[in-house]
């Protein structure tokens, strides 16, 4: 793991770190915010932000504004890039697809498979490697992501409720195996069989598993211009069906981008607080 950039912020250290990752088969990054309570050596709570199309590991550092409140609570953001990178890395067509867009699934279709891994990759390569090279508080582990990384999010969370406490998103795609989006994504990544799109789809995840957590936290803007594709209507039914407490809030004039998550991120940082402490 090599250090490539430290930057000093809210008298803790945004940074960003490369390494080469088994699971991506190639060279991988992910910025990583430590307050200055992990700098002096105590454990602190954790959050994994995954981050939506055509983001990397650098765009929540530099736009959601997360950093200053995280300092006070005491957090470590995590923020991994959203797919593998390289010229040996499959591309695809579009930027939906391919690099940039690695959806946080393990592919099973070639030329997909052989690098793009990113369940494995975020949920147990990098989650354990950020938990033992840093002062995490291991059983205090968040997440929450925006759009693409907001179906991450949320579908991680519900696979692996061992590992993360807490989960929000903003704009999630609820329910990509019914939107243009992840019908595309998961016919490349995981072929045709629809049925098999249901493990990672979290409208699907939440009838199959019921409740998981105390609440849920979703925020999404009604002028965002690609609500087609996201359906909070269908993850807020099936959670009330499963009985999975949720809080979705919508609100009027906001859009898709990151002026968005700017002007809700605090909210999102003191639901972990709370959800993580209870």
């Amino acid at each position: 793991m090599e250090l490539i950039q430290n930057n000093r912020c809210f008298d803790g250290e945004q940074r960003i770190y490369r390494f080469n990752s088994s699971s991506l088969n190639g060279e991988s990054r992910f910025g990583i915010f430590l307050p200055a309570q992990a700098l002096a050596g105590q454990d602190c709570p954790a959050l994994f932000y995954l981050a939506g199309l055509t983001c990397t590991e650098e765009t929540f550092a530099i736009k959601a504004h997360a950093q200053r409140l995280a300092a006070q609570l005491g957090f470590i953001l995590i923020s991994p890039d959203t797919s593998p990178r390289g010229e040996q890395v499959a591309q695809g067509d579009h930027w939906d697809i391919g690099q940039g867009a690695g959806f946080y699934i393990n592919a099973t279709q070639a030329p997909w498979a052989a690098h793009y891994q990113m369940e494995q990759f975020v949920a147990e390569e990098l989650y354990a490697l950020v938990c033992e090279q840093f002062a995490v508080q291991t059983d205090s582990i968040g997440i929450f992501g925006h759009s693409m990384g907001g179906h991450g999010a949320l579908t991680l969370a519900f696979k692996y409720p061992e590992k993360f406490k807490s989960v929000s998103a903003f704009a999630p795609i609820c329910a990509p195996s019914q939107c243009p989006w992840g019908e595309k994504a998961f016919s490349a990544y995981l072929g045709d069989d629809r049925q098999g799109w249901q493990a990672h789809d979290a409208t699907a995840l939440v009838q199959q598993k019921g409740k998981q957590f105390a609440d849920i936290l979703i925020d999404q803007g009604l002028q965002d211009q690609f609500y087609s594709q996201l359906n909070p209507a269908l993850f807020q039914a099936a959670c009330a069906q499963a009985g999975q407490p949720l809080s979705l809030r919508e609100h009027a004039g906001y859009d898709h981008g990151y002026y968005f998550i700017q002007s809700f991120i605090d909210d999102h940082l003191q639901f972990h607080a709370v959800q993580l402490q209870s």
